[in-house]
């Protein structure tokens, strides 16, 4: 291929040529048509991504997964001292492309996304096991990238065994990891931003909606919110969102709506119903650039119908996990959702992703939490 940067992403128009015997999921050597070398990775010739590189040297595959693991561990050595809970690895931005590693309480859940990875599978089992003892290891391998890799589903313990809901602790509180819910059972990158609503909960009547298993929900509850109303489209998250404000002492004080959000919102309009604080805190709308535009009118129309509900001045909690938008074009929505409702917002409180989901520079990609506070205003 051409000469390129330490981006880890080798796309398949960039190879020129390949040479020699091997199989998709394989460890390959890159280099530049100077023969200089690039770097090794794992490819696999039916995806976009032809290449994701794992080294910029040309080091034994095992040995290098043992030494990035051990590396990772050793960059959250604070959070496995203060802390029960932790994104371990978070793959491109440890070097481990298509690998996730949570740790809840005693037990990790790993999720693998490539096919390289999954070849590679074993050697990272071992190596968790050795530099952390795990009372278990989970695989919920189960996103639509596996599909798209030539990998079915897999989700089940794959050393030893445990519960199903994990318990584990944030920020003093108990909490409950779903091995049957989404992504790696409970969302760690907003346990830190979840901490900024302690200045603007008490005494609030409020809506946590996408709410999952209630992060939100509980720390208002703890900050001294009045009511919490927690909707989600599934059941079962908040069936375990319940269990999990019950074990934290919140008998009363909530409720749940099983619901679809968008429609929701725009039947909570029409009843007249209103809150003082709302936290938006919805999947991602989009996972390519192609998508932007969907994924911008999806914000805006969440938004903006959470503006009509707030009491005004009304708090609203604004966050997008969807990566390929940018922050700027985030507030942007937001400001044209506050233009079309005729309020001002101001910005009181900005969030990011915890240091155990840290963002490479180099690799834009590993960048891709929006968290706002803001005060809805109505315009003098």
């Amino acid at each position: 291929m051409r000469k390129r940067t330490t981006h880890p992403w080798i796309f398949s128009n960039q190879l020129l040529k390949t040479f020699g015997d091997f199989e998709d999921g394989d460890v390959v050597d890159i280099v530049a048509p100077d023969n200089s070398y690039i770097g090794r990775g794992y490819i696999n010739r039916k995806s976009k991504i032809a290449v994701r590189l794992i080294s910029l040297e040309p080091r034994n595959e095992k040995q290098l997964i043992k030494d990035r693991i051990h590396d990772a561990v050793c960059r959250r050595a604070n959070f496995l001292k203060s802390e029960d809970a932790c994104r371990l690895i978070y793959s491109e931005a440890d070097w481990l492309p298509g690998l996730i590693v949570d740790k809840y309480g005693q037990y990790l859940v790993i999720q693998i996304n490539t096919l390289g990875m999954e070849k590679l599978k074993p050697v990272v089992l071992q190596t968790l096991i050795k530099e952390i003892e795990p009372a278990g290891i989970y695989e919920k391998s189960d996103s639509s990238s596996r599909k798209k890799e030539g990998l079915e589903k897999v989700c089940e313990w794959v050393y030893k065994s445990g519960p199903e809901l994990i318990p584990y602790e944030v920020n003093q509180m108990k909490f409950l990891a779903d091995t049957k819910g989404q992504k790696t059972g409970a969302f760690l990158d907003q346990r830190m931003n979840a901490l900024l609503l302690k200045d603007f909960a008490a005494e609030k009547v409020c809506l946590d909606a996408f709410s999952y298993t209630g992060n939100f929900a509980l720390h208002l509850l703890r900050f001294g919110a009045k009511h919490v109303t927690l909707m989600d489209y599934s059941e079962r998250s908040l069936q375990v969102a319940s269990e999990i404000l019950r074990i934290n002492g919140f008998e009363k004080r909530f409720e749940t709506v099983k619901a679809n959000v968008f429609d929701e919102l725009r039947n909570y309009e029409s009843k007249n119903r209103t809150f003082d604080l709302v936290v938006l805190d919805p999947p991602s709308f989009a996972k390519s650039r192609s998508s932007i535009s969907s994924a911008a009118r999806g914000h805006k129309e969440v938004n903006l119908r959470a503006m009509r509900l707030l009491r005004k001045p009304g708090i609203l909690v604004s966050a997008s996990c969807t990566q390929v938008l940018f922050r700027q074009d985030f507030e942007k929505i937001l400001l044209k959702a506050a233009e079309d409702n005729h309020v001002e917002l101001a910005v009181l409180q900005e969030g990011c992703q915890p240091p155990d989901h840290p963002v490479i520079l180099s690799i834009p990609e590993t960048r891709y939490l929006k968290f706002i506070i803001t005060e809805v205003r109505r315009r003098y």
